[in-house]
């Protein structure tokens, strides 16, 4: 009788039917090379969110951009000089004064901003963002200016040439004409294309009226001003708190508002069923930058409080947190097949794990498919659905009977509802995620406890 010849091919099958740890060491490498799969689908969720980015910007720019309110400020031009040596060695040296005009800026005395913000969905194709409309009215008043804290002498300042600034990060926004009432004058503002001093173009965010006398406005020490702005704007609103003692109250229907910034509001109750209503008060204490400027207006936008138009988590975030527990699922699924090959004695070929594991990557290119044109927890239960149907109906013609192919149906339920409930949560995703895994982990200590590791001599 011959001997059968053994190939290095039946050696090695010989041994994985036979040997628990080549068995092990083949599931461990598979599940190393569908970590390939799952970089990719990875990448091809990152690359559909920067489309979604662009798409979103582009709805920001035709709509328009966030919003940044710093004014309504007073601006008075001023007398500067410098000395300057003129002459030649020849004819010999003198000193000449030159003369420049420089311009001081004074904040108000009060301000109040009032606004009603209502926010709107945007489409641009298969994907959606939020915008806003904004209607708020400004008031409050300004003092008479005090040049003695900028040391400025009353004989080089430009009375009659006084106006009013007004700076905002959204002038494409701004719906109507936009005037101030100050005192008994209104006077609408323009773009500043030019700067005075430095002959240079400036950015169009400036804006400032036409030239009015102080001593005609200022009948007496302090002239209130009032003026509305109608804009549209995006992803948030800003508020740079420059009067002397600021009040600011934001009003929206928008249910998952941020308050963030520099101040936060101070009212209890500023979230509701209805919406939001914010408020603010933030005084001349509790800001470090003083009420005038000589020369130049600082940046203050570090300063600045407001609101964000936060959409929750979106599909993209949510696909991305589901794809981090793809090597989890992975992992835990062929344990499933590993274990039940082992304790049942049924051969499970290496080619039909990797249909299993394939067929697990394939979930999330799914959900995100889906995603985009439904609800995240619609595209997660069609898309966990699919694949659990599909392995359940594979693990039938691999491992015979109904038995464990309903057991792996009902295991991947509990695992893509485990996972499910973790991306909803956000406080408590640690904790849960946590005790989940802990739970796992004993089941499978319990379940392995019978397992005979060693081979038999």
């Amino acid at each position: 009788m011959t001997q059968e010849t053994k190939t290095p091919a039946r050696v090695l099958g010989s041994w994985l039917k036979t040997s628990i740890t080549a068995r092990l060491f083949m599931v461990g490498t598979l599940c190393l090379l569908l970590l390939i799969p799952l970089v990719f689908v990875e990448d091809l969720i990152s690359e559909r969110s920067h489309r979604q980015s662009a798409m979103v910007e582009e709805i920001y720019q035709k709509w328009g951009n966030q919003i940044t309110i710093y004014g309504p400020i007073l601006a008075v031009p001023y007398k500067n000089y410098t000395k300057k040596m003129v002459g030649t060695k020849k004819d010999g040296f003198q000193m000449e004064s030159i003369e420049h005009q420089k311009t001081a800026y004074f904040f108000p005395e009060q301000l109040q901003i009032e606004g009603n913000l209502q926010p709107e969905e945007k489409k641009r194709g298969i994907y959606n963002t939020v915008v806003y409309k904004s209607k708020l009215q400004i008031d409050g008043s300004f003092q008479k200016p005090n040049f003695e804290s900028l040391e400025i002498k009353e004989k080089d300042i430009i009375w009659e040439k006084a106006h009013i600034l007004f700076q905002t990060s959204n002038v494409k926004g701004i719906k109507g004409a936009l005037k101030i009432k100050l005192g008994a004058e209104t006077l609408p503002f323009t773009a500043q294309f030019l700067d005075e001093q430095n002959h240079t173009y400036q950015n169009l965010n400036k804006l400032q009226t036409a030239s009015f006398s102080i001593h005609n406005t200022f009948q007496k020490n302090s002239v209130p001003f009032s003026m509305q702005l109608h804009t549209h704007g995006s992803e948030r609103i800003r508020i740079i708190p420059v009067g002397r003692n600021t009040e600011t109250r934001l009003q929206s229907t928008w249910k998952t508002a941020k308050f963030d910034g520099a101040f936060f509001p101070y009212n209890s109750d500023k979230i509701n069923e209805n919406g939001f209503d914010a408020k603010w008060q933030v005084g001349e204490l509790n800001r470090p930058f003083p009420q005038s400027y000589a020369n130049n207006i600082p940046s203050l936008t570090e300063y600045a409080y407001g609101v964000d138009f936060k959409i929750p988590v979106d599909e993209y975030q949510k696909s991305t947190r589901s794809a981090k527990y793809g090597f989890l699922v992975i992992s835990l699924t062929f344990l499933v097949f590993f274990l039940i090959q082992t304790l049942s004695k049924i051969h499970i070929h290496p080619f039909q794990y990797l249909m299993i594991g394939l067929a697990l990557v394939m979930f999330y290119t799914l959900l995100i498919s889906i995603s985009e044109h439904s609800s995240y927890r619609i595209a997660y239960g069609i898309a966990g659905t699919a694949v659990i149907v599909l392995i359940g109906l594979y693990s039938k013609t691999v491992l015979g009977s109904w038995r464990f192919p309903i057991f792996i149906s009902l295991s991947l339920i509990a695992l893509y509802s485990f996972i499910f409930v973790i991306i909803q949560l956000e406080n408590y995703a640690l904790l849960v995620g946590s005790i989940g895994l802990f739970s796992i982990l004993a089941t499978i200590m319990y379940v392995s406890r019978k397992i005979e590791w060693q081979s038999p001599s």
